[in-house]
């Protein structure tokens, strides 16, 4: 039984978007072509897919959803295989996806990017954002190549890059405060999770500390703009303030807040040439 690769594609496609327009907007072919690439593997296999709902749309089967794994799986073969006969070329192309968390992509990922494409310009970066558990669940369905989180890295193989923390930060006027204690200060304190959220939540379980009275914010410029106009202390990640400009004090938290900031992927010694080396400019840089 042979399967049409570029049926999968666009079975992936569809299940990415759950929607047969998106799907068909994304691959420049018409709504009749996703539909009929559909209907093809469900008869060849004599499945469905999808479950059709006039209220909810498109919804994977189970079925489905083991097929969709194993089609990821495929075209990542295929994707392997060419990156192989590239490289016997004395070339290296093909694709790439790469999860990470919004700071990362703006601190590490920007960066590593242009390098990578400077030494492998024929390569195809898909940089695919998201929060540090989101980018979990896309390593583990296969989704992206590899991704950069926020520990813990438990069930996946892993490179640690960063040891980063929460601070605090203050006006000049408040800098006489040498560490913000959280449990005397949670109604005063504005709160970034920016993809942290993971440690935090565990950290503030362990310490019994209730933060449902605080602001808690996504964006790390928020944070500032709101400590800046005197609305609160800000409790950030060290790692994402390093990469902002500001004028505000610096100073430690209590309980400390700690964290890892690593690659995870299935399995680094399985990747694809291509990730390798990405994952190679990424250590290195």
């Amino acid at each position: 039984m042979v399967m049409n690769i570029n049926n999968l594609k666009i079975f992936i496609q569809v299940a990415d978007r759950m929607s047969i327009t998106e799907a068909a907007n994304d691959l420049y072919i018409s709504q009749p072509a996703v539909s009929k690439a559909i209907r093809n593997i469900e008869g060849h296999l004599n499945i469905k897919l999808f479950h059709r709902d006039k209220k909810t749309g498109l919804v994977l089967t189970e079925v489905g959803n083991e097929i969709l794994l194993l089609a990821r799986q495929m075209i990542g073969i295929e994707n392997k295989i060419q990156q192989i006969s590239f490289r016997e070329n004395n070339l290296l192309g093909g694709n790439v996806r790469i999860g990470s968390f919004p700071s990362a992509s703006t601190i590490i990922m920007s960066k590593a990017i242009a390098l990578f494409k400077k030494t492998f310009p024929l390569v195809s970066v898909e940089l695919i954002e998201g929060s540090s558990n989101q980018v979990k669940k896309w390593v583990e369905d296969r989704v992206v190549d590899f991704g950069i989180v926020i520990s813990p890295f438990k069930g996946y193989d892993f490179k640690l890059l960063i040891r980063d923390k929460m601070v605090g930060i203050v006006t000049e006027d408040r800098k006489k405060l040498k560490a913000i204690d959280l449990k005397t200060q949670q109604n005063n304190l504005i709160f970034c999770k920016g993809g942290y959220e993971t440690a935090i939540s565990q950290t503030l379980k362990d310490y019994k500390i209730d933060f449902s009275e605080s602001f808690t914010v996504q964006n790390a410029e928020t944070v500032i703009s709101m400590v800046q106009n005197h609305i609160g202390i800000g409790v950030i990640s060290e790692f994402v303030l390093s990469s902002l400009t500001h004028n505000l004090e610096i100073c430690e938290i209590d309980p400390l807040i700690e964290m890892q900031i690593g690659l995870i992927a299935h399995s680094f010694d399985d990747l694809s040439p291509v990730a390798t080396e990405f994952v190679n400019v990424i250590t290195k840089s």
